[in-house]
């Protein structure tokens, strides 16, 4: 099982707090589940080196800010493993634009001509999907498998362990999921997802940024440079 997923590629910062997860049966099955896809041949996003990008990017020691989307995109090129977040040279997603635009409005962002958002992980936001795989060109596919068990611990280990943290939770599912979230140790934002089909429903004009970076400033810790 370890060489479809190997342990080692999450980091040791996050590999103290969420080790005992590989040794647990749903992590086993996921595994196994993972494997079998490959063994059919079947193309998954992204690339199993950058299953855990959005860890690697963001040391636990260093995490300010909490983004959690869904699911990887499905689109060849798309995903590397940063919620929301495309590499340089694919168009950048629907979802991201308004994104953008929201930054535009809220902290006069200059709108970037790509999607990739490695300049925030690298600055302390954990850019984390609930689920961390999928299928090809087959949206919500690896949905129920067992990665939800394990981004539900990985906030748990956040709550649990870090302090004054903003989760910004954009949608319905990300509000169910962040439930558990303590909101008198950590600032939770919550707004309508910034898909096109809703971001008009309260994701514009939310100031989830710049709230974001007061409320780290207010416990002395370096505000985010949105810019990418």
């Amino acid at each position: 099982m370890t060489q479809v997923l190997p342990q080692l590629l999450l980091p040791q910062s996050w590999r103290q707090h969420l080790q005992g997860e590989f040794d647990l049966p749903y992590m086993l099955k996921l595994l196994e589940f993972l494997q079998q896809q490959q063994a059919q041949g079947k193309v998954i996003y992204p690339e199993l080196k950058n299953v855990f990008s959005a860890f690697e990017k963001t040391p636990f020691d260093q995490l300010k800010v909490v983004i959690l989307g869904q699911d990887p995109y499905h689109g060849e090129g798309q995903a590397q493993g940063l919620s929301f977040s495309v590499p340089k040279g694919i168009k950048t997603p629907p979802s991201l634009v308004n994104m953008y635009k929201e930054l535009h409005s809220d902290v006069d962002l200059h709108i970037p001509a790509h999607g990739n958002l490695e300049p925030w992980a690298q600055q302390g936001v954990l850019l984390l999907n609930a689920v961390l795989t999928v299928e090809q060109q087959q949206a919500a596919s690896h949905q129920g498998q067992g990665w939800e068990v394990f981004t539900d611990q990985v906030i748990s280990v956040i709550n649990q362990h870090c302090d004054h943290v903003v989760f910004l939770l954009w949608g319905a599912y990300a509000q169910r999921k962040g439930k558990m979230i303590d909101a008198n140790k950590h600032l939770v934002l919550s707004a309508p997802h910034p898909s096109p089909l809703s971001a008009y429903r309260g994701f514009f004009g939310c100031r989830h940024f710049s709230k974001a970076n007061q409320y780290l400033q207010q416990w002395h810790k370096t505000p985010i440079d949105w810019q990418c």
